[in-house]
């Protein structure tokens, strides 16, 4: 891959083959040249998992105490009191047969679907529609229950999603590089506590290999786990 000017001048201002603390980290990726826009803060950790075995398969939302910074469009699939609940709690969107059909014609505009149970099963139809773009609601993950205030107001808070990919890397956003270091902090370690709380009981050995922040449009920089403790 060929990166610009800007992204090679920083890979070559800080040893790469150094572990950093994780406020010396955020506080590098906030040195980096900045982009025209505010870039996401991501950080990508590597599990001593094996997402093959279902109790190794570490998934679930945790609230960022800073949130994301990113504004949050949250249609609530429901009938009946539900949809004024929903529309009391801040949610964009509200209903069913508005937008079921919308979505089995292909529309996705929507970052977060929350559901009431009663409506899995016509939402499970459109499964080929919404699962590929993370859409699907899912009880795991709080999107389908019938707390929806609590549901609605997590999602427009700071509610993520972390689940580890076929490598065991969970990559998730902590916030953007406007934030203060001091905040990235935090909802780094809220992250990382939440992560040590789900630990597979079946894990043997360092249950994290390794963790890396990074910007958008920058290089990635690799964090000393024991800093996140």
């Amino acid at each position: 891959m060929k990166h610009g000017k800007n992204y090679r001048k920083s890979k070559e201002s800080f040893d790469r083959d150094k572990d950093f603390s994780l406020e010396e980290s955020l506080a590098m990726v906030e040195g980096f040249s900045k982009a025209k826009f505010d870039e996401t803060v991501d950080i990508a950790i590597r599990l001593n998992v094996d997402p093959r075995h279902a109790d190794q398969n570490v998934r679930g939302t945790v609230v960022l105490p800073n949130g994301t910074g990113r504004e949050v469009r949250v249609l609530v699939i429901t009938r009946g009191p539900k949809e004024q609940e929903a529309i009391d709690a801040g949610a964009d969107m509200v209903g069913a047969d508005e937008y079921l059909p919308k979505i089995k014609d292909g529309w996705t505009d929507v970052d977060v679907i929350i559901a009431t149970p009663d409506m899995m099963g016509e939402l499970g139809r459109l499964g080929r529609i919404l699962g590929p773009r993370g859409l699907m609601p899912n009880p795991k993950v709080g999107t389908v229950t019938m707390d929806v205030t609590k549901a609605v107001t997590e999602a427009k808070a700071g509610r993520v999603e972390y689940r580890v990919d076929k490598s065991g890397i969970v990559h998730c956003p902590v916030g953007k590089r406007s934030f203060a270091t001091d905040a990235l902090t935090e909802n780094v370690k809220v992250l990382f506590q939440e992560l040590i709380r789900v630990k597979p009981s079946s894990i043997k050995g360092p249950y994290v290999r390794s963790v890396f922040v990074s910007g958008t449009m920058t290089p990635s920089i690799r964090v000393d786990v024991a800093s996140l403790s």
